[in-house]
């Protein structure tokens, strides 16, 4: 069964017809050409095709795009401003933290998540004290962004460019 849905991404609004069964992965890559989420384990483990979902991170493998009708989708690609990257994308040139780059979109998108997440005073489960706001720790910064591999070791250049990018 197919319907029909509309999409911001990265600032544009699409149309597309889709099989209910696709995921937003799949609608972004294959149907509008949008191939900056990667497909790394399609189970939501690798956090390869990480975008933000109206505001929020997401494993854009374990949504259906139909249940995104009329969502707002911005993927790495769409974070900068023109030639301008976005200052968690410069953090990560700065500190090497690209490495080989397959999953580096999805870092980066998850990046911008935490670092969004902590502004808003959500907690993690290595925060201490859940009453106040988190204080964006190594400890804290890794465990926030264990949900994504990166199978080259770039590790400590993405700690230092989550850290970079925070102000921290």
């Amino acid at each position: 069964m197919d319907a029909d849905i509309t999409l911001t991404v990265d600032g544009e609004r699409r149309s597309v017809t889709v099989d209910t069964r696709t995921t937003l992965l799949d609608a972004l890559r294959e149907r509008l050409g949008v191939i900056s989420p990667k497909k790394g384990c399609d189970h939501g483990q690798c956090g390869s095709c990480t975008v933000l979902l109206d505001g929020r991170r997401h494993l854009s493998c374990l949504t259906l795009a139909v249940a995104q009708d009329g969502a707002e989708v911005v993927t790495a690609a769409g974070l900068g401003d023109g030639d301008d990257l976005h200052p968690v994308q410069q953090a990560f040139l700065d500190h090497d933290g690209y490495q080989c780059g397959y999953c580096t979109p999805g870092q980066v998108c998850s990046a911008v998540g935490v670092l969004d997440e902590v502004r808003q005073g959500h907690p993690s489960s290595v925060t201490d004290d859940l009453g106040s706001d988190p204080e964006l720790t190594d400890e804290e910064i890794r465990e926030r962004m264990s949900g994504n591999l990166c199978r080259c070791g770039a590790y400590a250049g993405i700690l230092a460019a989550v850290r970079e990018a925070a102000g921290a």
